[in-house]
């Protein structure tokens, strides 16, 4: 052929090539092929047109079988079929090996495939060995022992009964794919759908509630634990001629019922049925069987899942309260999040308990243990402080009786504190609050203190008195602190698990929190939701604690606001709203100088952003000094009052100590080795005004310092 020239035809080309076309239709059940495929297939050299019975009859029949196969592989895989055939004479010797390759089609609507292919001899055949493959469908058995690895993992991800009939349906296995799935399962003596694949919705009515003794292949496959396969519409009619009407209607060609075994008992079975015949061979077979095993499997598991789920989401939803009604001015959040242990719900508890006079009692606590055994305990502890509260008790005498009433029930479930082979304790924090004034009454046993946001952001740990955890000790005391909630101000409760989740000790946990608290601008619901995504959620990886381990733990949350004026309302915008006043307040007493360290704590933190460090240095050091002469030099308790009132850069604080006693403090020189009298030079030195106020009963001091336009 010259330069130029027009190309040859096709039919020419590969004709020279000793290449013959061959074109197959399921539909029609015909086989085309041209004089060159006639000849390889041991025919007359010359165009015809042959039966799928006529052809089958000039292949060794393991390669038939395996032609379909590698067919469905390459549909599936959207790539050529490419297989060696070893061509049989009319006495079942193997006359020589052709290679066929093919681009096969499906046709949804006539549910047929339709293939145009190549056959040419191979140059060196290797008669007597199965077909093979290239690595345009990959090796056969190769493929099969990769889809039954993935199909075992993605059915033993599914968590429950839905994901796993959806992941059944869609198995694509190699060479035999089916078209329709269903899975039977048994209630008593009848046969129940439990899901289906490839059906029109409505098209399972026929086969509910069906008899385990009807003449039906399901039935008998649950009766006797035998598979059950049918490699035409004739064999099914055949062998189960009533219940074949129902199933000629899908139009189906094959059908493989197996049983879904798991700890010998036949649980329900899986049919899997074929638009196309299939012969079922031991290989197919094998495949079909290795599915049921590992969906019988899955679906135990599943239902297991969904049990326990179904369990645990009752238990949570019995023990954990709603907030109930809504109270004026005041808006109300909580979270629980259980995490530890597998359960859905742990030792962590919270509750809202309305009290007469429009008062209500919040609660939260923490049960030792994420075991069932802990979520016992809680839900009776629970109850008990619930009922102590009705009994209209205040709150060191809710968590007094609460001490008692769970040191013995630990000692008669398992051990109490202080001897059996399980002792538990349990933390709590109990709060009265009058929505009217705003006041807290806060008693607290072993729990963490509760913070406060105030209105322009600034957020404070309360530090309130306490006693030892519940179930220790009977007979303990608990303290009671006042606190006060202004208006814009929101109050925030939470289990050690807020801040230790993700390896953070509480110090690390609380900064993480407390950075959330500040600069979070919505209403307390969406408050509430961004606290545990900052623990919780995916942006909780970036901010892991110090700690090795990452450690899981409950979370519970309870968050309390103040409506004011821009407040923190369910309408409201930003919560709670920016407002240039801060305050504090802190009662110190005789018994408890350990406090007035609190007391500076707390002071700096209300401090926070001051812009001199120096007036916060002198600041805590006058606020330590007039603390420590109530305690000296009377018998009465101490209420410190910080305020910050103005704008950032323009701000004045003041602070207040007001005590009961009588005595008026004077300004005078201490000598040189004199053991007191130094606090009010100090005032007098380091404080722009000063100055002492008596009271009906008592006096204050105070005194006040301007925030400096620099640092």
């Amino acid at each position: 052929m010259r330069t130029g020239e027009p190309l040859p035809a096709v039919r020419e080309v590969l004709a020279s090539l000793a290449t013959g076309l061959w074109h197959w239709d399921t539909a029609t059940g015909l086989v085309t092929v041209d004089a060159e495929a006639a000849r390889l297939l041991g025919l007359p050299r010359h165009e015809t047109v042959l039966t799928e019975a006529q052809t089958r009859a000039r292949l060794h029949p393991v390669d038939w079988n395996e032609i379909t196969g590698v067919i469905q592989l390459a549909v599936a895989e959207s790539t050529l079929a490419e297989v060696r055939i070893r061509i049989m004479d009319d006495q079942g010797r193997v006359v020589r090996v052709v290679r066929s390759r093919s681009k096969p089609s499906f046709d949804p609507v006539r549910k047929a495939y339709e293939l145009i292919g190549t056959l040419q001899e191979v140059t060196e055949p290797t008669p007597g060995t199965p077909a093979g493959r290239t690595a345009v469908t990959g090796d056969w058995r190769r493929s099969r022992e990769a889809f039954l690895l993935d199909a075992g993992r993605a059915l033993a991800e599914a968590r429950s009964t839905e994901e796993v009939l959806r992941v059944a349906a869609a198995l694509s296995m190699p060479g035999f794919s089916p078209d329709g799935l269903a899975v039977f399962g048994v209630e008593g003596d009848r046969l129940t759908i439990i899901g289906h694949h490839g059906q029109q919705p409505g098209d399972e009515s026929p086969f509910t509630q069906m008899s385990l003794h009807t003449d039906y292949p399901a039935a008998e496959v649950v009766r006797t634990g035998r598979a059950v396969y049918l490699s035409s519409p004739e064999q099914y009619k055949e062998r189960y001629p009533l219940t074949w009407p129902m199933a000629a209607q899908f139009g189906r060609h094959s059908w493989a019922f197996l049983p879904l075994t798991v700890a010998g008992r036949t649980m329900g079975a899986w049919m899997a049925a074929f638009a196309y015949p299939v012969a079922f061979t031991p290989d197919e077979r094998s495949v079909l069987t290795t599915v049921a095993r590992m969906l019988a499997q899955a679906l135990t598991r599943a239902g297991a899942a969904e049990t326990q789920r179904e369990l645990t989401d009752g238990l949570q939803r019995s023990m954990l309260p709603t907030l109930g009604p809504e109270i004026p001015g005041m808006t109300l959040a909580a979270r629980y999040i259980p995490t530890g242990g597998g359960l859905q719900v742990g030792g962590d508890w919270y509750d809202m308990i309305p009290l007469p006079r429009g008062r209500f009692a919040l609660v939260i606590g923490d049960v030792q243990g994420h075991d069932v055994r802990a979520a016992g305990l809680m839900g009776q502890l629970r109850i008990a402080v619930r009922a102590y509260a009705a009994e209209g008790h205040r709150p060191d005498a809710v968590l007094s009786r609460a001490s008692g009433f769970f040191h013995g029930l630990a000692a008669t479930d398992g051990g109490g504190a202080g001897a059996g082979s399980d002792p538990r304790f349990a933390t709590c924090l109990y709060i009265e609050v009058d929505p009217v004034t705003g006041v807290l009454e806060t008693a607290r046993a072993g729990h963490l203190d509760p913070a406060i946001r105030m209105a322009d952001g600034t957020v404070l740990v309360r530090a309130t008195a306490g006693g030892l955890p519940l179930g220790i000790d009977p007979d303990a005391d608990y303290p009671t602190t006042r606190l006060g909630l202004e208006p814009g101000e929101a109050l925030m409760l939470c289990t050690d698990g807020l801040l230790e989740t993700g390896g953070h000790d509480l110090d690390t946990g609380w900064r993480r929190v407390r950075k959330t608290l500040e600069t979070h601008e919505g209403d307390l619901e969406e408050l509430a939701d961004a606290l545990v995504q900052a623990v919780h959620g995916p942006s909780s990886h970036h901010t892991t604690g110090p700690l090795a381990d990452r450690r899981e733990d409950d979370i519970a949350v309870l968050l309390l606001c103040r409506q004011g004026a821009g407040g923190c309302g369910p309408d409201t915008a930003v919560v709670p709203a920016r407002q240039p006043v801060r305050r504090s307040m802190l009662t110190v007493a005789q018994a408890e100088p350990e406090r007035i360290a609190a007391a500076r704590q707390q002071l700096r933190e209300l401090l926070h952003d001051w812009t001199c460090e120096d007036q916060v240095d002198s600041a805590v050091l006058l606020v330590s000094e007039t603390l420590t002469n109530v305690l000296v030099h009377t018998d009465a308790d101490a209420l410190l009052v910080a305020e910050v009132t103005g704008a950032p850069g323009e701000r004045r604080l003041r602070i207040e100590v007001t005590d009961t006693g009588d005595d008026l403090p004077h300004l005078r020189s201490p000598g040189e080795l004199a053991s007191s009298g130094r606090g009010l030079v100090l005032i007098e030195l380091l404080a722009e005004t000063w100055g002492v106020a008596p009271r009906g009963k008592g006096k204050s001091i105070w005194f006040e310092l301007s925030e400096p336009d620099t640092p």
